[in-house]
């Protein structure tokens, strides 16, 4: 092969790679157009999902969802409303999850309130720190004198926390988990979602309620400009590596 023909050969393979390289770069630009897109229509949602919550949390309570409706009750439309529960906690079921809030480290105090129709809503009433986690601690608000809760609806939170499963066995909780709370406690007739305390004051202060925390991450912004940014530069790129193919040709 003489000269002549081994740089044509080297041309026709720069020329192919670099052809290859721009469809690459291309596929790229769609990929992140398609990314950019879907973060658009996330933050899109996310704004109405904080929209409807904040509606929740600032309308007037509702009574909570009784046992008829509790195959309806889900998390789009459900989570945070306002509603009212009246009954009698049963302060010997109660569980303790841990949790940690604007006060420090310690307990949400989970107790059922069995309510005249026969069912039972889990009420997180509130916070404890570590230091009083024991009942005898807290005995002036463990009345047995029918109560009305006002609060938060929230839905279960089944598994665990963050690299730590419950321990049903050791009452030792790390989320919210209505059915396993229910199955280690005994409880029957259980609905499928607890209600978050609002601030009023228990006797002796302590759990202190009203500590929910009605913040989101919207962070799809950020998130759709950056893949937009890249599907410009991988555009470029692109454009750049054709023009350097024309010009070898």
């Amino acid at each position: 092969m003489n000269t002549d023909d081994k740089a044509t050969g080297r041309g026709l393979a720069s020329s192919r790679a670099r052809l290859l390289m721009t469809g690459a770069l291309l596929f790229l630009v769609a990929v992140f157009l398609a990314l950019g897109t879907w973060q658009v229509q996330r933050l899109y949602w996310k704004l109405d999902l904080i929209a409807r919550v904040e509606a929740r949390v600032g309308a007037p309570a509702v009574a909570a969802p009784p046992q008829s409706d509790w195959d309806a009750v889900n998390r789009e439309k459900d989570e945070y409303r306002r509603v009212t529960a009246t009954g009698t906690f049963a302060h010997d079921k109660t569980a303790l999850v841990q949790a940690v809030t604007e006060l420090g480290a310690g307990f949400w105090v989970l107790t059922p309130l069995r309510r005249d129709d026969g069912s039972t809503v889990l009420v997180n009433r509130g916070f404890v720190p570590t230091d009083r986690r024991d009942a005898i601690t807290r005995t002036p608000s463990e009345t047995d004198v029918t109560t009305m809760v006002t609060g938060l609806l929230r839905i279960s939170e089944p598994g665990g926390a963050f690299l730590r499963s419950n321990d049903p066995p050791s009452d030792r909780w790390f989320s919210r988990d209505v059915a396993a709370i229910a199955a280690a406690k005994g409880l029957h007739k259980v609905a499928p979602y607890f209600i978050d305390a609002d601030a009023t004051p228990n006797p002796g202060a302590l759990p202190i309620g009203g500590l929910t925390i009605v913040r989101f991450r919207n962070s799809h912004l950020v998130y759709a400009l950056t893949w937009f940014a890249l599907a410009a530069m991988s555009a470029a790129g692109a454009y750049f590596v054709y023009r350097q193919r024309i010009k070898a040709d």
